[in-house]
């Protein structure tokens, strides 16, 4: 079982979650406030007065698949167009020294961002590409604004340009040839002139080596990946059932951090709340339809086995349809539950374990816990992917292997088809419906390692070794690695982990390095 909790008792918790087994509410606002450690609170807007009837009968989110806002790209050449002069060095390195010559460059940037922008499985928008020449040229540029990044093509030109873009304060990929088209200048001093401002270290800031891409355009396409997924990962709307939490860690510290680093925009929905709709919900004969016909569908998807009581996967579709149209009311598509161990049960009549992966098989980003600690990275991850992400519990690494476990794992693991899954109770309570989704053998994992103080997350990638059926969370897995069980173990601060399906531990780094989180790769 887990590790004691010092703050609540010394005594070994019945469940994973030590946090307290009741989620005590203190009355229904539009704003509350929970007192932290010191003179700091934590502000959460807490979504109150609904109802099942006005709730049903609105319009819902009928989009599948994880929604992410597009990344808008601002190409931006930069050269020179010098004259010649007699005995004297009037041009600097660089295929690019005439308009001619840049009329040629902007067509061959055009058909790669074209190739780019086909690649990408994730949302991205390239605006027209600028040619620029000096600083000046830059004002004359209505849509630098609207961009997210700039993709600065560093053929020519002198650094005060370079500054006059870095202090516009948007994120920059500077990109230079070296075979792939005419060489660039860049290509020879954008690490002395720029970077380092000709001293011996970085002496830029919000931009360093890995910021500079040559030649491949593989490298421009993950970093832009990252920064779409990092874009969608911040300002997200979430709702907090029974309020948000930490795993074993002070009630409102590791939220306000989150609020911080990530800008969560937290909505609170109280258990007296939910308590309520519940009870409206399976009171109305027509939600109780809708309920059984999903069961009924979802049951005879193929490799489905039911091990538990019907009534209790009913009664999960039922909290499905709620969250989804509490989440439509609150304009987002990201959820997470305190208290899920125990109090969601009596109102619900089963447990929250098969919604939550019924909502991240539809594009939704759904956890257990309110774990504040785990849950930004997990949104990151998706967004990152494009793929649902597994929450679990890690055990103890030896001989190369981990088990990772938990009720609630998603089953469209790639995106797309769903696994093999037994439909059994939640293993801690012996009650409800739970998953054991069987994933894919030999599939390679990206596995995120939060730190309780939102500082320095570790990577792990790993390949899946084995699907056990041991006394434990019902979902589990087995993953094989290749760094050291003992440096593994020495590197898993926190508790729980994000896991999702493929390689992706470029574009976390390179996401989390912008919002002050530090970004150590095991492998």
């Amino acid at each position: 079982m887990c590790a004691t909790n010092s703050e609540f008792s010394n005594k070994i918790p019945r469940t994973c979650c030590p946090c307290s087994e009741k989620n005590e509410q203190v009355g229904i606002t539009r704003r509350k406030f929970i007192h932290v450690v010191g003179n700091t609170t934590l502000t959460v807007v807490t979504l109150s007065g609904l109802s099942w009837t006005a709730l049903a009968a609105a319009k819902t989110d009928e989009k599948s698949g994880i929604q992410r806002q597009a990344l808008i790209v601002k190409p931006i050449l930069i050269y020179s167009t010098p004259t010649r002069q007699d005995q004297v060095s009037w041009r600097s390195w660089g295929g690019i020294q005439t308009e001619q010559d840049a009329g040629q460059e902007i067509t061959r940037i055009r058909g790669e961002l074209e190739g780019l922008r086909t690649q990408a499985e994730f949302p991205v928008e390239f605006l027209p590409i600028a040619r620029v020449r000096e600083p000046q040229d830059l004002n004359g540029i209505q849509d630098m604004v609207s961009a997210d990044v700039f993709l600065v093509y560093a053929a020519g030109g002198w650094m005060n340009t370079f500054d006059a873009l870095q202090k516009m304060g948007k994120d920059m990929i500077f990109f230079c040839r070296h075979k792939s088209g005419p060489v660039y200048l860049w290509y020879e001093i954008i690490s002395p002139r720029f970077l380092r401002q000709h001293t011996d270290k970085l002496a830029v800031t919000g931009v360093d080596d890995e910021d500079v891409v040559i030649d491949s355009q593989e490298e421009l396409l993950w970093r832009l990946r990252a920064l779409c997924g990092l874009k969608n990962t911040l300002n997200t709307r979430i709702i907090a059932i029974g309020g948000p939490n930490a795993w074993a860690q002070p009630k409102g510290v590791v939220p306000e951090l989150v609020k911080d680093k990530f800008k969560f925009n937290i909505i609170s929905v109280s258990y007296e709340e939910l308590g309520r709709l519940i009870k409206e919900a399976r009171a109305d004969n027509s939600t109780i339809d809708r309920a059984r016909k999903r069961t009924d569908k979802y049951l005879q998807a193929p490799r489905s086995s039911l091990e538990t009581k019907r009534q209790f996967v009913d009664n999960g579709f039922v909290l499905d349809e709620i969250f989804r149209r509490i989440m439509d009311k609150a304009n987002c598509r990201a959820i997470t539950i305190n208290g899920c161990m125990g109090t969601i049960m009596p109102l619900a009549e089963t447990s929250a374990c098969l919604t939550l992966s019924l909502l991240n098989d539809a594009g939704y980003l759904a956890f257990c816990e309110s774990d504040f600690v785990v849950v930004p990275a997990g949104v990151l991850l998706a967004n990152i992917s494009g793929k649902p992400a597994f929450l679990n519990d890690p055990t103890y690494p030896h001989d190369g292997i981990i088990t990772l476990a938990h009720c609630t794992a998603p089953r469209r693991m790639d995106g797309k088809k769903l696994e093999p899954a037994r439909i059994l109770t939640h293993f801690e309570s012996d009650y409800g419906a739970a998953p054991k989704v069987e994933m894919s053998i030999g599939q390679t994992v990206t596995n995120i390692i939060p730190d309780f103080g939102v500082n320095r997350y570790k990577g792990l990638l790993g390949k899946i070794a084995d699907n056990p059926f041991m006394d434990i969370c019902r979902s589990q897995i087995d993953i094989s690695f290749d760094c050291d069980s003992r440096t593994l173990a020495e590197n898993m601060p926190g508790f729980h982990w994000i896991t999702c399906y493929g390689d992706f531990h470029r574009e976390i780094g390179y996401a989390l390095k912008r919002i002050g989180i530090k970004w150590d790769f095991l492998t």
